[in-house]
């Protein structure tokens, strides 16, 4: 069945698939998805497709569909039913074949899409895989003349919860007690098989997996859906706070008095602790991360290397590098030992490790991570590419004759005095611009920040 390239590039984008369902996607689109992933992973040598799904009303027929999509083109199919993101990379490397995670992770309950991983949970991207599967997709996606490949389920949950529990040991903490928000996504599903039979009291919130959010969206990163674990926190006097977004994949940390902890803190902490097991390693950062997090891994000893926004490419350069970590402003925490895949729980439990590994409050730990001040990132909706470009350039000019440097590795870094820096760079996922500032100083960010957007929103 052929679809207008732009229908189909609007659904596949740089890293994932993702859409309204019903108006972009549907059965139909995603069976043809799943047989031109199939055609693609069988060239590279795959018999075998992992799929997993999240809580989504949407996500079961669609995850069905697909595994109809490769059965289809002679490749078998295993279901793990329902997960979380980094489950099913877990399924994905602990069977060593190509996985689909149907998520559209922090999006609203009408949006659906696809996580797409190569073996051992290897990264596909708009130039690994995703351009050439929207290409078959526009075009109508050839039929396969050999017999159809067979499908079976397996239960992984508690595999995948063994296996994150000797990565990260727990089991000689002092006791804390944590308070989780999941949400209503996966989350609830994860955290009692990981964090169950620990020194950890766990005060649950919003744990009823629910596709349609009814308490607020699945998406930490804004600061409206942090309040009720804020308060949570407050009132039971936890000791730490986490917050999950949809699909689990990332996790979000508020300290024992309510206060968000930057996922820059977190990328730093739990780079020190991979760099005390292994000196000298790499460790991945993006261009949004705080400058904090280089500069304590080359204090410490590590290489820094820097890369843009995107799983696809984080984990690019975690292989090219055999970096040991990586993080990124947005709370996706990448692990060498995870096969290179992120994981919210993971970074969950190196937190939790280094809180209940010493006597402080977790406000007092993250103290020594926390150099810069930070705007947190801010969006601006323009609709048009076009609208986009233009208020990028009229940014750079206005600060051209301030700039000590500007680069356009993704979007437009602009490095202003020492310790203050902006990007300003298009959302893969949707019609906006994304803002981030950091200075040494509150009030030099919010100076960078009013300024930058009066030209982009005027």
């Amino acid at each position: 069945m052929a679809r207008s390239p732009e229908s189909v590039s609007a659904v596949i984008k740089a890293y994932d698939v993702r859409g309204v369902v019903g108006e972009q996607i549907d059965e139909d689109f995603v069976r043809e998805v799943g047989a031109s992933f199939a055609r693609l992973m069988r060239s590279e040598g795959a018999d075998t497709v992992v799929i997993g799904h999240d809580m989504r009303d949407s996500s079961p027929a669609l995850s069905t569909a697909f595994a109809g999509g490769v059965t289809a083109q002679g490749l078998d199919v295993v279901t793990i039913g329902l997960a979380s993101t980094d489950q099913l990379y877990y399924a994905s490397g602990l069977l060593d074949c190509p996985g689909a995670m149907f998520t559209a992770s922090h999006n609203p309950a009408k949006y659906n899409g696809i996580k797409l991983c190569r073996a051992g949970a290897k990264p596909v991207g708009q130039e690994s895989g995703l351009k050439t599967i929207a290409e078959e997709v526009a075009g109508g996606v050839p039929a396969y003349e050999g017999a159809a490949g067979t499908s079976s389920e397996r239960d992984v949950l508690s595999g995948y919860g063994e296996y994150l529990r000797e990565l990260v040991d727990l089991s000689g903490i002092r006791p804390l007690k944590v308070a989780v928000d999941a949400g209503n996504g996966m989350g609830g599903h994860t955290v009692p098989a990981v964090l169950g039979g620990l020194p950890l009291e766990i005060v649950p919130l919003y744990f009823e997996l629910d596709g349609n959010f009814p308490n607020h969206e699945a998406n930490p990163l804004e600061p409206a859906n942090l309040v009720d674990l804020q308060k949570l926190v407050r009132e039971t006097g936890a000791d730490i706070g986490l917050a999950f977004d949809g699909d689990a994949d990332r996790c979000f940390v508020v300290d024992e008095r309510g206060e968000p902890v930057a996922p820059s803190a977190i990328t730093a902490l739990v780079a020190e602790r991979e760099l005390a097991k292994e000196p000298g390693a790499t460790i991945i950062y993006n261009l949004i991360t705080s400058h904090a997090v280089p500069e304590l891994v080359e204090r410490k000893g590590g290489v820094a290397v820097r890369t843009r926004v995107g799983h696809s490419f984080i984990k690019a350069q975690m292989a090219e590098t055999g970096a040991v970590f990586g993080g990124e402003h947005s709370a996706h925490y990448y692990f060498r030992d995870f096969w290179g895949a992120d994981s919210g729980m993971l970074a969950a439990m190196h937190t939790l490790a280094a809180l209940g590994g010493q006597d402080g409050a977790l406000s007092e730990l993250m103290a020594e991570y926390t150099t810069y001040a930070a705007s947190g990132e801010i969006n601006s909706t323009l609709a048009s590419a076009k609208a986009q470009d233009e208020r990028m350039e009229a940014v750079v000019e206005a600060f051209a004759g301030r700039a000590q440097s500007v680069d356009r590795l993704d979007g437009v870094t602009v490095e202003l005095a020492e310790g203050t820096w902006f990007n300003l760079r298009a959302s893969n996922t949707e019609p906006l611009l994304r803002l981030n500032a950091e200075a040494p100083t509150r009030e030099g960010v919010g100076a960078v920040v009013d300024e930058v957007l009066a030209i982009v929103r005027a």
